[in-house]
């Protein structure tokens, strides 16, 4: 699927594998896992890329769904990680339009996705993913803040504009932290934003910190 997000990722799907590898399951997550639900969870990995995080979690005994619009990406997922726990889709935000309309998920991450979708895109996308959330389930975002490499598109984004979008379709901040580059790229930052379905929106967000980070 080509879809304006992905722009470039075709061309440099052999590089992002290596790099997108290099870095940990558990380093990557850190943020979500203290929140992710017991084993046997459904759990839908948006902008899945190489499978690395979708891998992880089936390893962990969760049941997923791994979508990922550019096909160069899906193929070296499907070589890298044969693992009858994933289901791969061909499929992107904000809409999801290929998931099935009674698809729901106790758990939902979009690493490195987020900053892919402008203005209009990022709220259409919110509702959408509050919509597939089971009740009580929990929804992990990255927020890559830094200089936009050739020939991708990317929007600045807070966190601030995302705890927002997110408390307006009923998804509480569990956790928000700032975090350095795990590619130990000095000019970029990620935020690491945690939130549930239906808690109490009573401002419980995380402290800052800078916990081990994100590709």
């Amino acid at each position: 699927m080509s879809v304006p997000g992905n722009a470039g990722y075709a061309e440099e799907a052999d590089a992002l594998a290596r790099v997108y590898e290099s870095v940990p399951f558990a380093r990557a997550q850190t943020h979500l896992l203290p929140f992710l639900p017991p084993a046997r969870a459904t759990v839908l990995d948006i902008g899945a890329g190489t499978g690395r995080d979708a891998a992880g979690l089936a390893a962990l005994g969760h049941r997923v769904t791994a979508v990922e619009p550019t096909a160069e990406l899906r193929r070296r997922a499907v070589a890298l990680h044969p693992d009858p726990g994933i289901e791969w889709v061909d499929d992107s935000l904000p809409d999801l339009a290929r998931l099935p309309h009674t698809s729901s998920f106790d758990a939902i991450l979009a690493t490195a996705v987020w900053m892919h979708l402008d203005a209009a895109e990022r709220a259409r996308a919110m509702s959408r993913v509050a919509a597939l959330l089971r009740p009580g389930g929990v929804l992990a975002l990255t927020l890559r803040h830094g200089p936009v490499p050739p020939g991708r598109r990317m929007f600045a984004v807070t966190a601030a504009e995302t705890v927002a979008l997110a408390e307006a379709a009923s998804l509480a901040c569990l956790h928000r932290a700032e975090a350095k580059d795990g590619l130990l790229r000095a000019d970029v930052t990620w935020d690491r934003l945690v939130f549930r379905k239906g808690a109490a929106l009573a401002g419980g967000a995380g402290g800052a910190q800078n916990p081990p980070s994100q590709t």
